[in-house]
């Protein structure tokens, strides 16, 4: 049975909003930060995205094609679900549209053989899959910097006890935090 891993990168207040990338994410770059996110993607036998991340994402990475930064000729060739109710047309490489029974689509997924279905920002469906009982681990990049606005990763309203289970320190004070939910008893 596959794990369910939400993987996001977030800033120390929870800001994970593409548009303020610049002040938050790209000035704590680094070789330790880039193997982390390398080995992550690489790690995984599929990738769950929401219908704004697949969107984002799909018109740059679909257009790599040297393999650059190591991990374009996997998102190319990994298997792909886009979770959406609206979207139509899903013409990335090895996607595939989710729109309905959600819980149903991805517990057959985690039942597949296979290592991790990691699922790329999202905060929209992450909700959903934890709400769902789904997620089975949480990996959060957590850059040093409060930003203080913007899209937080979590919005009101989730309550989900998490249990740490391993922490990495990379360069520039940059944290990986690995969670697992906490079982209702």
């Amino acid at each position: 049975m596959r794990k369910l891993v939400v993987s996001t990168w977030m800033s120390l207040d929870g800001i994970f909003d593409a548009e303020t990338m610049g002040q938050w994410f790209n000035p704590y770059d680094s070789v330790s930060r880039q193997t982390y996110i390398r080995d992550g993607i690489l790690g995984s036998d599929a990738i769950l995205f929401g219908r704004k991340t697949f969107e984002m994402l799909a018109p740059y990475w679909s257009a790599q094609k040297n393999n650059e930064m190591g991990v374009a000729a996997k998102l190319n060739s990994v298997d792909k679900y886009v979770v959406s109710a609206t979207l139509q047309k899903a013409e990335w490489e090895n996607s595939t549209i989710i729109k309905d029974n959600l819980a149903a689509a991805i517990t057959q997924l985690k039942q597949q053989p296979g290592n991790e279905i990691q699922v790329e920002g999202s905060a929209i469906l992450v909700r959903s899959l934890a709400e769902a009982g789904l997620v089975d681990e949480y990996r959060f990049l957590v850059h040093p910097v409060i930003v203080g606005k913007g899209k937080r990763f979590f919005q009101d309203g989730l309550f989900q006890g998490l249990e740490l289970i391993d922490t990495k320190t990379l360069d520039h004070g940059v944290l990986v935090l690995y969670y697992r939910p906490v079982k209702s008893k």
